[in-house]
């Protein structure tokens, strides 16, 4: 009689695409968790304050977001990569002043918009460059060009000043009118939104950004043009910040030499709560722009609640911290879940 061996099934350790599915799907959670917290204190404060929801109300929380939506759109591109930049403060307000001067100087607004972007472009590209090829820390390269940026909008500026009365007020109408109650420049950020969230998810040049921040040695070692990647992310980083700097002066019609001042620190907030892992690797656009929303709403929240501003930088703080501590949870926990899944098929495999 002759005995045939059942064969034996061969298990193997879990994929990397397992555990980024695994990483995916509690960032995701993140994300729906932010996007009820922001629903739940809309709708308490309407409760509150039955004006706060009107028409205007809702247009001005539309317009209050739409510059850090940009902003934490391209800072979320950056923190995928595990980098940061802290100069994108700076960048929007010398590329308000830009876009400004060159509107006084008899010029269009398509082509003004254009100079703010091509310039933060151009400071993204120096960015990257420092970053990639000079092998320096991004922390230290931003938080130098961050005053460099700073020191030439300074000397360029002054003490002048762009006001709404001397640009045209087709520019200016743009910044405050819209479709019903959504404003044209909500509408360009969600379309700036849905392009780069395409892209990151749907090209794989976007999705090296992700490869690159899990691992940057396994990124350079699979053949993943490290350097191009990043150049790429400080460039739609910068250029995303000249354009909300345009897009600044549309909506207050006024700049000087102190626009765009501590805007960094809230862009970072508004990228970590909305669930972009500041290790990289992890996260997406669309969270940093929920981010970004809850933040602003925030600013308008309190003072509908009777609660002092003063609160609102003390609160940004705390939900950065928080942001973080849970990042460094949920990545214990995924870890931790993996090395069991590991153990499970090596157990499989030799029983």
């Amino acid at each position: 009689m002759t005995v045939t061996a059942t064969p034996v099934r061969e298990e193997t350790a879990p994929s990397p695409a397992a555990g980024r599915r695994l990483i995916d799907k509690v960032f995701k959670a993140r994300e729906l968790a932010v996007a009820a917290v922001l629903v739940m204190m809309l709708v308490v404060t309407q409760l509150s304050n039955t004006e706060f929801l009107s028409s205007q109300g809702i247009k001005d929380l539309l317009l209050n977001a739409t510059m850090l939506v940009l902003v934490a759109t391209g800072q979320a591109v950056v923190v995928i990569t595990r980098n940061v930049d802290l100069s994108v403060g700076s960048v929007l307000g010398i590329s308000a002043f830009a876009a400004g001067n060159y509107l006084q100087g008899g010029g269009s607004p398509l082509a003004a918009v254009i100079v703010a972007v091509a310039l933060g472009a151009l400071f993204g590209l120096l960015n990257g460059a420092l970053v990639s090829f000079g092998k320096v820390p991004a922390l230290v390269v931003t938080l130098g060009t961050l005053y460099i940026v700073r020191g030439i909008d300074s000397i360029w500026v002054g003490s002048r000043q762009i006001t709404a009365d001397a640009l045209p007020d087709g520019f200016i109408g743009f910044g405050h009118n819209g479709i019903q109650v959504v404003p044209y420049l909500a509408l360009l950020a969600v379309a700036v939104l849905l392009v780069v969230g395409y892209y990151l998810r749907s090209y794989r040049s976007g999705r090296d950004m992700y490869a690159l921040g899990s691992s940057p040695e396994a990124a350079s070692l699979a053949g993943i043009p490290v350097r191009k990647r990043l150049m790429t992310a400080y460039v739609v980083c910068g250029a995303l910040a000249g354009l909300a700097g345009a897009l600044y002066l549309a909506r207050f019609g006024n700049v000087d030499s102190a626009t765009g001042n501590g805007y960094e620190l809230t862009v970072v907030s508004a990228v970590v709560v909305g669930g972009v892992a500041f290790t990289g690797g992890s996260g997406s656009v669309y969270g940093a722009a929920l981010g970004a929303l809850l933040l602003t709403s925030i600013n308008s929240v309190l003072p509908a609640l009777g609660v002092s501003s003063v609160w609102v930088t003390a609160i940004n703080g705390i939900l950065l911290l928080l942001a973080i501590a849970v990042d460094r949870i949920l990545a214990l926990r995924v870890a931790s879940v993996l090395r069991k899944q590991a153990a499970q098929m090596r157990s499989a495999r030799h029983a």
